[in-house]
């Protein structure tokens, strides 16, 4: 039997579309075995994916078809605490454990660098894989023959993270049909140097970067009719000292990194964020997916 550990993931980060993200300390685990039917047991928020169908088998059988073979069947015991359809890589997360688990079962043909271009492929988001095979602060793109990158930097220790994560669903789908289809070369402009900034502000432990950097004209300003509060909450945690806050992914969730001084203040805003019907994480910065060999 396999297990993988998978963590989840924070994407954009205000300017970063579809280029940069963090993982963050909340892990999807996956055991497989090899069955006579495929089959999926699934613990975690709902609804339930069922059946073959979902993104797992769908990741597991992409490698197989990738290096030309035939899928085995196979049983998946599934243990997901990353809340769905709330922007935090929880999609990602289920296809990058399947390929990981493929790709283990095969003896890693593909390997680490493999599975994120594949998956990324397949998910069309690499901002949201690049952490969950990588870890820690990612940046991806696109090289000249289409094919996707990914580089890798340590965030420093004593950043502070906070999500808010509300009760109401917000499908990608649905967060990126509001996007325009052009945008002002003054707005590419700033989403470039931003994102750019974002990239310097880590490398350099220098937080107070972030300040101008997780600033967004790109997609927050269009989602937010989609996000009750989120513009008030945006500002309301930079007043409460955080160096940066952030619509996770397409949404709804909230992102905020701090540090001790004002982590308790920042933690009333993203709480109010919230109200009682959501929930605050406080995780750490992941590693990338695990996958290791278990006695049956």
């Amino acid at each position: 039997m396999l297990r993988v550990r998978v963590p989840a993931s924070s994407a954009n980060l205000g300017p970063g579309f579809d280029a940069l993200g963090l993982s963050i300390g909340l892990f999807l685990e996956v055991e497989a075995s090899l069955a006579a039917e495929d089959a999926f047991d699934y613990r975690g928020g709902g609804p339930a994916p069922v059946g073959a169908d979902n993104l797992i088998h769908q990741g597991f059988r992409a490698v197989h078809e990738e290096l030309g073979r035939p899928a085995p069947t196979v049983a998946l015991r599934v243990d997901n605490p990353i809340p769905l359809a709330r922007g935090l890589g929880s999609s990602s997360a289920a296809l990058v454990a399947g390929a990981a688990l493929a790709d283990k079962l095969l003896g890693e043909p593909l390997g680490r660098d493999g599975v994120f271009r594949l998956t990324a492929r397949l998910e069309g988001h690499p901002d949201n894989v690049g952490p969950t095979v990588y870890g820690g602060f990612t940046v991806a793109a696109l090289d000249e023959n289409g094919a996707y990158l990914a580089a890798t930097l340590s965030v420093p220790p004593d950043w502070r993270l906070i999500f808010g994560v509300p009760a109401f669903e917000l499908a990608t789908v649905a967060a990126r049909a509001v996007l325009p289809r052009t945008y002002s070369p003054a707005d590419v402009v700033l989403t470039s140097s931003r994102a750019a900034l974002w990239v310097a502000a880590v490398a350099q432990d220098r937080p107070e970067l972030l300040r101008a950097a997780s600033l967004d004209v790109m997609h927050q300003p269009y989602r937010s009719p989609l996000v009750p509060g989120l513009s008030q909450a945006l500002l309301a945690a930079r007043k409460a000292g955080a160096y940066a806050s952030f619509l996770s992914g397409s949404g709804p969730t909230l992102g905020v990194i701090t540090d001790d001084a004002s982590r308790a203040a920042c933690k009333a805003v993203v709480e109010s964020y919230v109200g009682n019907s959501g929930h605050v994480l406080e995780p750490g910065i992941a590693a990338g997916y695990e996958v290791e060999q278990v006695a049956v």
